[in-house]
């Protein structure tokens, strides 16, 4: 090649991944069958990728909209942190209950009494978990207190040490087929203290002043709530708390609040999380992410083999073709590009409508959810099993970018092997029967 001045300038190559190698990487995948290309093959895998990435999209999703719904409610029931230790016996508690309520990040600070009992009313006769807190408390349970209605909130705590008015979980109401104003019957194991000594066991009769819903039918069996007062009088525990319960505005961050309330408690306080209380759980729900991310990344992973096939085929029909270009100076890298480009855009293209189908059918779960229920006439998701309106689903950025690098991964190491194949071709060979 001459310049302006009529010298000879030597001809640059093409350097890696050059505009020819897209080209005809791209030129390939939209050629038809009697052409060599692969256009079908391609279009299946483009499918099989999309369809399974979306898949893990929606799944992850949904998996993290559940765990985030039964956490929330799980902790707006059972709170963040707890104080335990001397700070409940000390005399000077209401003022370690202020500094603890005064950390930053502190959002309720709540005294409870937890104790079992025996519960009978309407001839059926089951256990209970008793818990005794303050009426001014109960807002900071968001669930139970938005449950209850206006007279059961005012009524609570009315009377000679709290009243007698308690609130029972709905569920344990229906199961012992009791309504508001019904009487029901607890008893303690311990009893309650007299000129004579304690009495041993104590029983007595209730009002049923309200029902609650927590969200977590669980709790909705197990747990009547007393005022604190009458609580400390049922069980014998008069002026003592159980535990200190703590809500905090953010839980993830609760390692960040152990130490200020631990000092703000005082020496001999000890503090723990909802972690801590919720181990198994909590446990529970990492394993089943994690295993249930491996599986669907597996569907992920043999989704883009499928490019495999293609490119292999791909690599038959275009013999030919590389032997011509290796002939007039196509290097062996050259080769392995293009065809790794042909697979690469296919799980690319494919990875892509993968997210944007999985994020569009999460940001809309609700709206398909009541169309489908529209259209077969049937509830797909009951509001009355699960406490929801619709299926929750949380998109994780995280989640978003793992699966992407996934299946992008996979389908470079898909179109790789096959591509290593055409370059390792030798142009003799392959011209000798053409």
């Amino acid at each position: 090649m001459t310049d302006a001045t009529g010298a000879t300038r030597p001809i640059k190559p093409a350097g890696p991944f050059s505009a020819w190698e897209f080209g005809l990487a791209l030129r390939y995948l939209r050629a038809r069958r009697r052409e060599g290309g692969i256009a079908l093959i391609a279009i299946i895998s483009y499918v099989a990728i999309a369809l399974a990435v979306m898949a893990l999209i929606v799944v992850m999703s949904i998996m993290a909209g559940f765990r985030s719904t039964l956490l929330d409610r799980m902790l707006s029931f059972n709170g963040h942190m707890y104080v335990q230790g001397q700070v409940l016996n000390d005399p000077d508690r209401d003022t370690a209950l202020r500094r603890i309520g005064q950390v930053p990040g502190v959002v309720s600070v709540t005294p409870l009494i937890d104790s079992q009992s025996i519960v009978r009313a309407a001839g059926v006769t089951t256990g209970a978990l008793v818990r005794g807190i303050r009426p001014q408390d109960l807002g900071s349970m968001a669930y139970v207190n938005d449950s209850l209605t206006e007279e059961a909130r005012r009524t609570f705590g009315q009377g000679a040490y709290g009243g007698d008015n308690i609130l029972i979980g709905k569920a344990l109401a229906e199961g012992m087929g009791l309504r508001v104003g019904d009487p029901i019957t607890l008893y303690s194991p311990t009893g309650a203290d007299s000129a004579l000594g304690n009495l041993g066991g104590l029983e007595k009769t209730y009002r049923v002043g309200g029902l609650f819903t927590s969200g977590a039918a669980d709790f909705d069996r197990a747990y009547i709530f007393m005022p604190l007062e009458q609580a400390q009088l049922f069980f014998a525990k008069e002026g003592v708390w159980d535990v200190i319960e703590l809500k905090i505005d953010e839980p993830d961050r609760v390692d960040d609040l152990l130490g200020p309330v631990r000092a703000a408690a005082g020496s001999g306080a000890i503090v723990s999380d909802w972690r801590d209380r919720m181990a198994a759980f909590w446990g529970a729900l990492k394993v089943e992410r994690v295993a249930m991310s491996i599986i669907l990344g597996l569907v992920v992973a043999i989704a883009a083999l499928n490019i495999i096939s293609g490119i292999v085929m791909l690599v038959k029909n275009k013999t030919r073709d590389i032997a011509i270009l290796r002939t007039v100076g196509a290097s062996q890298s050259s080769m392995l590009r293009v065809f790794f480009i042909s697979g690469a855009t296919i799980g690319i293209a494919g990875t892509i409508t993968g997210l944007v189908l999985g994020l569009l059918f999460c940001l809309n779960i609700g709206a398909i959810q009541h169309f489908l229920e529209w259209v077969f006439q049937t509830r797909l998701f009951d509001a009355d099993v699960y406490m929801l309106d619709s299926i929750p689903a949380e998109v994780d950025p995280m989640d978003v970018v793992w699966v992407t690098l996934w299946s992008v991964f996979m389908s470079c190491v898909a179109s790789l092997l096959p591509s290593w194949r055409a370059a390792k071709m030798d142009p003799v060979e392959a011209l000798r029967y053409e």
